[in-house]
């Protein structure tokens, strides 16, 4: 998907979007392989089993044991926990970051990103990454990443491999060979520059399209004769090649049996060429019923990876007119926002396929589309949506917890996956302030000796 780009080159994706809702969502709400369609819930039915899944699958139990220099257990002493951040991963595009003329709003903007979020998606499009052939901008990338290791941001790269205009430079040669050449050498190249320090990538982004008649790129002549399967495969196997240990992407804004199928096939590959399944969730004029959201995670969950929810947009802003960009974000549009926003969010927080949603984008300002799609305002002053989810993300699901050992010098409790300090304060006096991680399926026990 998605960068400031011109919007006559976006038409058929915004057509598909908008004009195919209806066909998509009774395609995707039947289940896989069922002749009839199921019935849709409605949406307090949906939240209400959304919020008891949060409770199942984002929560497990810990226990923290306190033993003296003797072994013995300590009772008495006060356990303060508290998270640091959380497992799943919250996150937005960070393309602004260092695009700021004023510092101010440079600095407001860094610093709303990492009170909310703990994960960013970092630009890698061809077409403005790398302007002069051999000359990728990777000095703007170290800059991030830096930032971003230094404030506890998990980082992923996007996109890597796209049949678009932005995905294609200038330079490009015009054989089809040689553009597939330099195509899956740079995924080789990138992945492997920032290994241990960007292991996230959406390698390939829409492939689905391959072949349609308004995109008449460089990068189709070569895509196109392979088709999407194998032109997909290509360059997952030299972002595999490159770091084994990375976390690869497919990701597309067709949820429709086309991607389904493609992945499916894909996915028939051992071993497995990829690892997680993007999914976009652009909705700038027709948000989602929340059934269909719950769906489509059902849906995709079926092919028994984990999803990651890759471009998610709700804007704040009235639209101009038929094929125009938006108007200016309004009160009352951002009341709407921050209500189904935060219902939205819940959703995919209490499906247990679910591990990551990325906003698009963090701030009005040099949105895409010159949407009103931020959780902050131009000026970087908050929308009622980020408040709305500072207040599910780091107060609801959230845990602070302060109790007492008993006398066996232990204490538990129930805990949201993520990252802790634990402080306990000894009934004689004196402190021991211990990090650790809880995750899914691990025994999650603490033992501090003072």
């Amino acid at each position: 998907m998605t960068t400031p780009i011109a919007h006559d080159s976006r038409v058929s994706r915004r057509v598909f979007l908008s004009q195919s809702a209806a066909v998509t969502a009774a395609l995707i709400l039947r289940p896989h392989g069922a002749a009839g369609a199921a019935a849709p819930e409605a949406n307090e039915a949906v939240l209400d089993r959304a919020r008891a899944s949060i409770q199942q699958h984002r929560l497990g139990p810990f226990t923290v044991r306190v033993l003296g220099a003797d072994g013995r257990p300590v009772a008495g002493a006060r356990v303060r926990i508290e998270q640091t951040r959380h497992h799943f991963l919250f996150g937005c595009n960070f393309f602004r970051f260092g695009r700021l003329q004023d510092p101010g709003l440079e600095e407001a903007y860094r610093s709303r990103f990492a009170a909310l979020l703990n994960y960013a998606t970092l630009g890698f499009y061809w077409a403005s990454y790398e302007r002069e052939r051999g000359k990728p901008d990777y000095a703007y990338t170290d800059t991030v990443l830096a930032w971003c290791r230094d404030h506890g941001i998990l980082c992923k790269g996007h996109p890597l491999a796209w049949d678009h205009p932005a995905g294609n430079p200038r330079w490009l040669p015009e054989h089809p060979d040689e553009i597939g050449r330099l195509s899956v050498g740079r995924v080789r190249e990138i992945v492997g520059r920032f290994k241990g320090r960007l292991d996230y990538w959406d390698v390939v982004n829409e492939a689905v399209h391959l072949g349609q008649a308004n995109l008449q790129t460089p990068m189709s002549r070569y895509a196109r004769p392979l088709g999407a399967r194998r032109y997909v495969l290509d360059h997952l196997k030299a972002a595999r090649e490159a770091n084994g240990g990375a976390t690869l992407l497919v990701n597309d804004y067709r949820l429709d049996p086309p991607y389904f199928h493609l992945l499916q096939s894909l996915l028939d590959q051992n071993p497995k060429p990829f690892d997680v399944i993007g999914i976009q969730s652009h909705m700038h004029d027709h948000p989602w019923k929340l059934a269909q959201a719950w769906q489509h995670c059902e849906t995709y969950a079926r092919l028994g990876l984990p999803l990651h929810f890759t471009e998610a947009t709700v804007v704040s802003g009235p639209r101009k007119g038929p094929g125009e960009n938006w108007g200016d974000t309004t009160p009352e549009l951002e009341a709407r926002q921050a209500d189904y926003v935060a219902k939205f969010y819940t959703v995919l927080f209490g499906h247990p396929a679910v591990q990551a949603i990325t906003w698009w984008d963090f701030s009005d300002n040099g949105a895409w589309q010159r949407a009103a799609a931020g959780f902050v305002r131009k000026d970087m002053s908050p929308k009622p949506v980020y408040d709305r989810l500072m207040d599910l993300v780091k107060r609801q699901w959230w845990t602070r917890i302060e109790v007492r050992t008993d006398d066996k010098g232990a204490c538990s409790g129930q805990a949201f996956y993520g990252d802790y300090r634990v402080r306990v304060d000894l009934p004689a006096g004196g402190s021991v302030v211990k990090n650790t991680t809880w995750k899914p399926g691990a025994p999650n026990t603490l033992e501090i000796r003072v």
